[in-house]
């Protein structure tokens, strides 16, 4: 079980998920630095074993942070939190279809079970730490996520490919990225490739399919991570018949460090 953060520093989360329940809605790359967020995927009961096995058999993709048993909707990584509201937006699927974007799922929570996933912005922190930058950030937007030609390992009715983030990386850094980000294998760890995109099947970098266009400067290069919107890409193709998730970029913020995920640095 990892360890919440001293009670001093998780006012920063606790204020996020307060304003993303009154209505705010961004991107949460950034927020309450230093603290680990969390993609979030919800199905029906009868779905729930495969969903996570099929996060089990990919892991990479799909790290499980928490579970919430169907009518639970408050996380252990966040006393008092509440799922259904706490995330500035949520997406719901029907028949594997995203029928439309919310920013309050209460209505839709019945008898639903959750997941929470790793997600890469808990390693900007470090990255930042190290002096690499983290494009999407500086230039306000959310990070560009991409389908690749790379199935997932199926389970029971779930199949679907691999979905990465992007973030572009000097030459000179990649290895430092690399090693940096390996340490942490609960919110996807190191690179799934680096370079040419054409290798993951992905035809153009500033057309992703979630998230913004990049800002790729000269002498950087193209660093593609796995992806906890790699579960959207399974409803889409398994076609339950209803789910939620977060919006792409729209993380769950909890009050656990970095630091409980980083392998290099726990004690």
């Amino acid at each position: 079980m990892v360890r919440l953060a001293p009670e001093e520093l998780r006012h920063e989360a606790r204020a996020a998920r307060a304003a993303y329940r009154a209505g705010r809605r961004a991107p949460t790359s950034g927020v309450a630095p230093g603290l680990t967020q969390a993609n979030l995927v919800a199905v029906p009961a009868d779905w729930a074993f495969e969903m996570l096995l099929y996060a089990q058999r990919n892991p990479q993709s799909c790290p499980v942070l928490d579970v919430l048993e169907a009518g639970q909707v408050e996380s252990a990584l966040a006393p008092g939190s509440d799922v259904r509201t706490d995330l500035p937006a949520y997406r719901i699927f029907r028949d594997g279809r995203m029928v439309e974007e919310v920013p309050d799922a209460t209505g839709y929570w019945d008898g639903l079970v959750t997941l929470l996933i790793g997600c890469s912005f808990t390693f900007e922190t470090p990255l930042l730490a190290a002096g690499i930058p983290v494009r999407h950030q500086e230039v306000g937007r959310n990070v560009p996520m991409y389908r690749t030609n790379r199935p997932c390992v199926p389970a029971g009715r779930l199949r679907g490919d691999l979905v990465v983030s992007m973030r572009p990386v000097p030459a000179d850094r990649v290895d430092d990225a690399v090693a940096i980000t390996g340490r942490f294998p609960a919110v996807h760890g190191a690179p799934v490739h680096v370079g040419d995109p054409s290798a993951l099947g992905i035809a153009a970098l500033d057309s992703p399919d979630f998230g913004d266009p990049p800002v790729v400067r000269d002498g950087e290069v193209p660093v593609f991570w796995a992806c906890g919107v790699t579960p959207q890409v399974a409803l889409f193709e398994s076609r339950p018949p209803f789910a939620v998730t977060h919006a792409p970029g729209h993380m769950f913020v909890t009050d656990v460090l970095d630091s409980e995920y980083d392998t290099g640095h726990r004690s």
